[in-house]
């Protein structure tokens, strides 16, 4: 059959692009398997590089996003309760309780925080300046949220965690 879908390449109702695409695919998936102990070796150099601590994850951020994550982080650490571990999460900082509270990270263009999707529709109004997504809020490398802000969205993702928990 696939031969025959070859043959009529040229003739063929719009469809096929993705009969085509399927092609390409079986012909692409012979070429990587070929690869496969050199995209391990790559995959080993990315884990490895991968930071294993919060403070490692800041020390790699460049200015001045290290400074907005380290004022973040510090009004993170004022709210949470005492049993609060910070962990590297996803490949980013986070804290964990009971469960993730939150992470926080830095990209090339702007700071995020990753509260959760409850939080963020529960707070939509106060997020109104700042761009978020289903769970992310995006603010810029060199204004951090404001701390009070990020104090109650730290509470309310304890909050939550506590009621779950109780469930």
């Amino acid at each position: 059959m696939i031969q025959h879908l070859r043959d009529l390449r040229g003739s063929v109702p719009p469809f096929t692009k993705l009969v085509r695409g399927c092609l390409g695919y079986h012909s692409r998936m012979k070429k990587t398997a070929s690869r496969g102990k050199s995209a391990s070796k790559k995959g080993a150099k990315l884990r490895s590089a991968r930071p294993k601590t919060v403070d490692e994850y800041l020390t790699a951020v460049p200015q001045p996003a290290r400074a907005t994550l380290s004022k973040v982080r510090a009004a993170i650490r004022s709210v949470v309760p005492a049993e609060t571990t910070e962990v590297i999460s996803y490949g980013i900082p986070g804290f964990k309780s009971s469960g993730m509270l939150i992470w926080y990270a830095a990209f090339a263009d702007h700071c995020s925080l990753f509260p959760t999707a409850g939080v963020i529709e529960r707070l939509k109004q106060e997020l109104k300046p700042f761009r978020t997504s289903k769970g992310t809020i995006h603010f810029p490398v060199d204004k951090p949220l404001p701390a009070a802000l990020v104090k109650k969205i730290t509470k309310m993702r304890v909050a939550d965690l506590e009621a779950k928990k109780r469930r």
